[in-house]
């Protein structure tokens, strides 16, 4: 930490807390920008700052606390989408289409392939099985609500997390 022009253990901590607080925000952008891992970097961020700075017993706590969060968002980001293109009507191949197409998008199409491979596998495989656009386009629209409706339970996650991770820091600098 010398190198860096940092001399006491307290500048030190403001220096972890800077970097960590930069990389939840960044957590949080990606929410919204599916190329950052959204929640699970501020989650990891968290991680970080607790073997830089230690855990102690608030630390231990709201990490827990973050897990808990973290593992909420991980399945509702798989259950979410998919219950509402089920509940639109999108088989399971359609759904298994909308995987392949996601993944084929996250390196085709910068930023955005995620979610626009996503949507165009389902749409595709759906209008195979059913040879009725308005039927596959009907459970793409689901499939859209659901992956929109997961985003902004993730930033509420995100945000509170990074509130919890915010009290464990104020008690570290203070």
């Amino acid at each position: 930490m010398e190198a860096l022009g940092l001399d006491s253990g307290q500048d030190a901590a403001l220096f972890w807390t800077v970097v960590v607080a930069a990389a939840m925000v960044l957590g949080l952008l990606g929410v919204v920008i599916p190329v950052l891992p959204g929640v699970l970097l501020i989650w990891g961020a968290a991680l970080v700052y607790g073997f830089v700075v230690g855990f102690g017993t608030i630390g231990g706590i709201v990490l827990g606390l973050l897990t808990v969060l973290a593992m909420i968002s991980v399945v509702k980001s798989i259950m979410i989408p998919r219950r509402t293109a089920s509940r639109s009507g999108a088989s399971v191949w359609s759904q298994l289409g909308a995987v392949a197409g996601g993944i084929v998008g996250f390196f085709v199409i910068p930023v955005l392939g995620l979610i626009i491979g996503a949507l165009a596998g389902l749409l595709a495989v759906e209008f195979v099985l059913k040879g009725n656009w308005d039927e596959a386009w009907t459970a793409t629209v689901g499939a859209a609500r659901g992956f929109g409706i997961s985003a902004l339970i993730d930033l509420g996650l995100g945000m509170v997390m990074i509130a919890c991770w915010s009290i464990w820091a104020a008690t570290v600098l203070l």
